[in-house]
């Protein structure tokens, strides 16, 4: 398939730049069987689970990731991390109008701190900041929540709460697991009632999920790299739920890509059927999930709207099937749902062909 195969168009004011006033006040696309569609509310998702299904959250928590400051020729500079290296250094997205030359210097705004160039890594800096202080502390102190190009304002004090899930424990994303956004204590207590468990599983988010595709041919592209971590407690609560009958949900694509990637190497390191079970403990995966891939590990999806020709409306595609999932973005769009990391959601079933 070919990029062009996942335009569709969107009117701008359709992009979410806030969120709703209150989480689990958001619609629900539901696609049913065959080519069916409910639109409802995802105070409705209980109704959608059954007894012995397994949840799985990311707990990834958002930092503040965007920096600003100017090199010593006066020239500005804008920050973004991609990922911590260790508690000095790490490796960033960088906007200046001349490039970064190593042994070069940016002091960060709002402060006296001072990061140096240690190397370019294409395409990112290495940068590690000077005295003893940790890039964490730096970022809390007077770093931005990075929200996404498409959220057209700068970030507000509220983004701090609001661009987090509830799960968020375990720093080191730059974007949020935005399906996680939509739930509050109240909807989890209804989905435990209807007797549905609920796990996490960890995966930082890099810039790379905004990075748009520069190639037509979906053979020719390269994923980024996300680290993740499967929990002991999430591999034996998959295992028990692949005994039992039941289904494995993902809350949004990266906890698909997590636990694919984690059903695989399980599979090649310990032989058996991919998607018995889960490689416990940390992993890196560049998964690129495209139609025509077979789905092991995740039975069910809920995800919210995906930028047009984006490699997670490739995923979503690959999941519930290209016409399917197509069709209801039109649909989404004519029904006026609100799109990407502070809109509304889908419920997708696994299409299997």
């Amino acid at each position: 398939m070919r990029r062009s195969d996942f335009n569709y168009s969107l009117p701008p004011e359709l992009i979410a730049q806030r969120p709703p006033e209150r989480r689990g006040e958001s619609r629900l696309l539901c696609l049913e069987s065959g080519a069916a569609l409910a639109d409802r509310m995802i105070r409705d998702l209980p109704a959608q689970l059954g007894v012995g299904d397994l949840l799985v959250f990311n707990d990834t928590r958002v930092i503040p990731a965007r920096l600003f400051g100017e090199k010593a020729s006066g020239g500005r500079v804008e920050i973004l991390l991609e990922r911590l290296l260790d508690a000095h250094s790490f490796l960033a997205q960088v906007r200046a109008s001349k490039p970064l030359r190593p042994g070069g210097e940016v002091r960060v705004d709002g402060c006296a701190d001072v990061l140096m160039v240690e190397a370019r890594e294409e395409p990112f800096y290495r940068l590690r900041l000077q005295g003893e202080g940790t890039v964490l502390d730096l970022l809390e102190r007077v770093g931005h929540i990075p929200l996404p190009p498409y959220i057209e304002r700068a970030d507000e004090a509220g983004d701090r709460e609001r661009y987090q899930t509830i799960f968020a424990q375990t720093p080191g994303a730059v974007a949020a697991p935005t399906a996680g956004l939509h739930f509050d204590e109240a909807l989890l207590d209804a989905m435990r009632a209807r007797g549905a468990r609920i796990e996490t599983l960890t995966l930082h988010v890099g810039a790379g999920t905004f990075q748009p595709l520069r190639v037509d041919d979906l053979a020719e592209h390269r994923m980024h790299a996300e680290r993740y971590s499967i929990s002991p407690a999430l591999a034996q609560a998959y295992a028990l739920t692949r005994a039992a009958g039941g289904r494995v949900v993902a809350i949004g694509t990266t906890s698909v890509r997590a636990l694919e990637s984690a059903a695989a190497i399980h599979a090649e390191q310990h032989g058996g059927t991919r998607g018995d079970a889960l490689q416990a403990g940390p992993g890196e995966t560049r998964i690129f999930i495209t139609p025509g891939y077979r789905f092991a590990a995740v039975d069910a999806l809920l995800t919210n709207f995906h930028l047009p020709e984006s490699t997670l409306l490739m995923l979503v595609s690959a999941f519930a099937g290209h016409v399917r999932v197509m069709a209801a973005y039109r649909h989404a769009v004519q029904a006026r749902y609100r799109f990407f990391s502070y809109g509304d959601a889908m419920w997708l079933p696994r299409h299997v062909e």
